[in-house]
């Protein structure tokens, strides 16, 4: 006949047992909903990223933007005296640091941080497509740069050095593609809201800081800066469709929580296992 305390141990093993099954089934159907929906939200927001940036390349080119675009430029100058910034007089170095954060050499270095990390992690096709994502959002930018040439502008003197053409904003595109796309990449990798919440909010808070400065520095327009990170938007949510096509099809590494998740329930069965070897021997 046996113990209770076997009996007890049987029942707390059947009862985990049964809640890793229920807690897995809805884990895994939420996901398949999250996933579905954000691939929707992607796919509408490069379809609508792109049509924005077609308008503003025609609005542009037709200079329909240039009286709005002088006055924004103008307007963050002294009156009287476009020589001098509106603001004290540290602004000016805080503005251009926060500018280097969409600098070819910050986004190099931020990068290549990541690449490394994930060599480490052994996550090699993530590391290739984080890589193959910056490189890329690069490469786009000086393209459309050669292709519209726009002047910079001349209404101001630039506060720090610029070169290139002036549309769109290479900062700001760049900004826009490396740090949502390192964000995006991110997300896949946690399914605790607040976490993506703050993933998603600091990579904005990033762009814009960037877009705003090259506006305030005099070497942007402020349709340059929102074709940049209109373009940057959609490089980036085309590198978060190919992530999500290339994860379900085993491609790239899953996400970790899941992983974590796993080995969590599966210690917790073997514990359970080990107490009910232990009352089966304690009765032999």
């Amino acid at each position: 006949m046996a113990r209770p305390s076997v009996i007890i141990a049987i029942r707390e093993e059947g009862s985990i047992r049964i809640r890793n099954a229920a807690n897995d089934l809805w884990t895994r159907l939420r996901s398949l909903a999250v996933k579905d929906l954000l691939t929707l939200v992607c796919v509408a927001l490069a379809l609508a990223g792109a049509w924005t940036f077609i308008e503003i390349t025609d609005e542009v080119l037709e200079g329909e933007t240039q009286a709005v675009d002088t006055w924004a430029v103008r307007s963050l100058r002294k009156p009287g005296d476009v020589s001098v910034p509106i603001g004290p007089r540290w602004l000016v170095e805080d503005v251009r640091d926060v500018s280097a954060l969409g600098g070819r050499s910050v986004l190099v270095l931020v990068t290549s941080a990541v690449v490394l990390y994930l060599w480490q992690t052994r996550t090699f096709h993530t590391m290739w497509l984080v890589f193959a994502a910056a490189v890329g959002g690069q490469v786009l930018s000086i393209l459309l740069k050669s292709v519209f040439a726009r002047p910079r502008p001349d209404v101001v003197p630039h506060l720090t050095a610029a070169s290139y053409s002036s549309f769109p904003s290479g900062h700001s595109m760049s900004a826009a593609a490396v740090y949502l796309t390192l964000a995006l990449v991110a997300l896949r990798l946690t399914d605790r809201v607040r976490l993506r919440v703050y993933i998603l909010a600091l990579a904005t808070s990033v762009t814009v800081a960037v877009g705003v400065s090259r506006v305030y520095l005099g070497v942007h327009y402020p349709t340059d800066v929102l074709a940049g990170w209109v373009a940057g938007l959609v490089w980036a949510m085309c590198c978060w469709l190919v992530a999500g096509y290339l994860q379900r099809f085993g491609v790239i590494e899953a996400g970790i929580e899941g992983d974590s998740r796993s080995h969590a329930d599966r210690a917790e069965t073997s514990a359970a296992e080990g107490a009910v070897n232990q009352g089966a021997g304690s009765q032999t």
